[in-house]
């Protein structure tokens, strides 16, 4: 018994740790690749898009099964209240029973085989289109979700570093404060330096509210997008280093429209136009298809003994059918499907230009961000250099507290101002990488 529950103990905390966002908890710690895999398995519009996917794969199943062959059985009973049963028999003839036999009915099967048929011929060679445009459909939406998250979860890190920030200069404002009001008690300032901490003080608690319940709507959104429950407590997990590596990006890259899904769904697309206007271009062709059937027929003057006697009759032959005159409906369609082809084509054309403008925008919004991030990492270092000095120097009573002041408030600037540059360059990447075509799921 220790053994089985030692067991079921290992077994239960296994399947604990893969279940990350099952329960409501604070400490649910989760890095990007998580929230990304979460999203990509619970989006909901990247599920509905692997339901689509199914959904059409029914619809091809639909139309190929018209290839196979189609059994009927059909049973008839007619009781004639007037004159006699009409009998038909295969030979052509026909012939009146006598006026007694009054009961009728008939049980027969049916059997057809399509040789050729333009409908059918349409879902064969549409099929393998089909279902590609519908998986390119679910890649574009995991794309599009992987991009979300990741720029929301960025936005989300950059108000917590921002929040952190603000306490950090919270807590040197409050120092300050103190060693204003030491000084002023003392007497050798006025009160104008207590003062003026004061302000500054309470402009960044200010700031730090503001900060922190930003985050609470930035989270919510993530949530969102991610479709995970709202109840859900969330703590991101950064690492600095990290995305500073991350940062960079090959910028000589070439731009290859065929690695852009939307314009191999536009492609593809412009493949089913095609065999749209191949089927109505060929409809005029006949449809034929292999038919047979067996059937029993029974006659009788009572109901009773109805079924007592058969007579079965077979047959197998071929059926063609041709259309000879529709009112100009298929010309009709043809031009319409034609149209619908030029069109397609236009929206290739048009693709290709806006993919090309998104890229140059996306190329050069990620230049300008990389520029200002690394311009902005080293007014970091000088700002805390400066106000390192000129703090020793307000406590010797060689600086004023303006000084004070106008040096901490560009350490805070220069912080706030590069991590704000960082965020913005790793999302300026996802977007190029997007741009490019490169941006994967995985």
């Amino acid at each position: 018994m220790k053994k089985i529950s030692l067991l079921l103990i290992i077994s239960l905390t296994l399947c604990l740790q893969k279940v990350v966002f099952a329960q409501n908890s604070a400490d649910t710690v989760v890095t990007l690749k998580q929230c990304v895999d979460y999203a990509l398995r619970n989006q909901p519009v990247v599920r509905q898009a692997a339901i689509d996917e199914q959904i059409n794969e029914k619809n091809v199943r639909i139309g190929l099964s018209d290839w196979l062959p189609q059994l009927t059985s059909a049973g008839e009973y007619e009781h004639y209240f007037k004159g006699a049963v009409p009998v038909t028999f295969s030979t052509g003839t026909s012939s009146v029973a006598p006026a007694s036999l009054t009961q009728y009915s008939s049980l027969g099967l049916q059997a057809s085989q399509v040789i050729y048929n333009s409908d059918v011929l349409l879902a064969a060679k549409s099929a393998n289109y089909s279902r590609l445009y519908y998986k390119q459909n679910t890649v574009s939406s995991q794309i599009n979700v992987v991009s979300d998250v990741s720029k929301a979860f960025f936005d989300v890190l950059l108000s917590q570093k921002q929040l952190d920030i603000l306490n950090e200069d919270i807590i040197r404002l409050q120092r300050n404060l103190k060693d204003a009001y030491n000084k002023y008690q003392a007497g050798t300032v006025d009160k104008t330096d207590y003062k003026q901490a004061t302000i500054s003080l309470n402009n960044s608690i200010a700031s730090r509210k503001q900060t922190s319940e930003s985050i609470k709507s930035k989270l919510a959104y993530l949530k969102q997008i991610m479709g995970i429950n709202a109840g859900t407590d969330l703590t991101l997990s950064y690492d600095s280093t990290r995305y500073e590596s991350e940062a960079y990006i090959d910028t000589n890259q070439q731009l290859d429209y065929n690695k852009r899904i939307e314009y191999q769904l536009l492609q593809t697309q412009k493949t089913l136009q095609n065999i749209n206007v191949s089927y109505y271009k060929w409809s005029f062709l006949p449809s034929v298809s292999a038919v047979g059937a067996y059937d029993f027929y029974y006659l009788s003057s009572r109901f009773s003994n109805l079924y007592s006697n058969n007579y079965p009759s077979g047959y197998y032959g071929l059926t063609v059918t041709m259309p000879i005159f529709q009112g100009t409906k298929r010309l009709q369609n043809l031009s319409k499907a034609r149209l619908q082809a030029d069109r397609a084509d236009l929206d290739i054309v048009n693709s290709q230009n806006s993919i090309n403008t998104e890229y140059v925008e996306a190329l050069a919004s990620y230049k300008s961000n990389y520029t200002n991030w690394v311009l902005l990492k080293q007014n970091v270092g000088l700002a805390k250099d400066v106000y390192k000095v000129v703090s020793l120097q307000y406590r010797e009573g060689i600086k004023t507290y303006l000084d004070v002041i106008e040096a901490q408030s560009d350490l805070r600037t220069a912080e706030l101002n590069y991590y704000n540059s960082l965020f913005q360059l790793l999302s300026s990447k996802i977007d190029l990488e997007k741009a490019l075509g490169i941006l994967t799921v995985q």
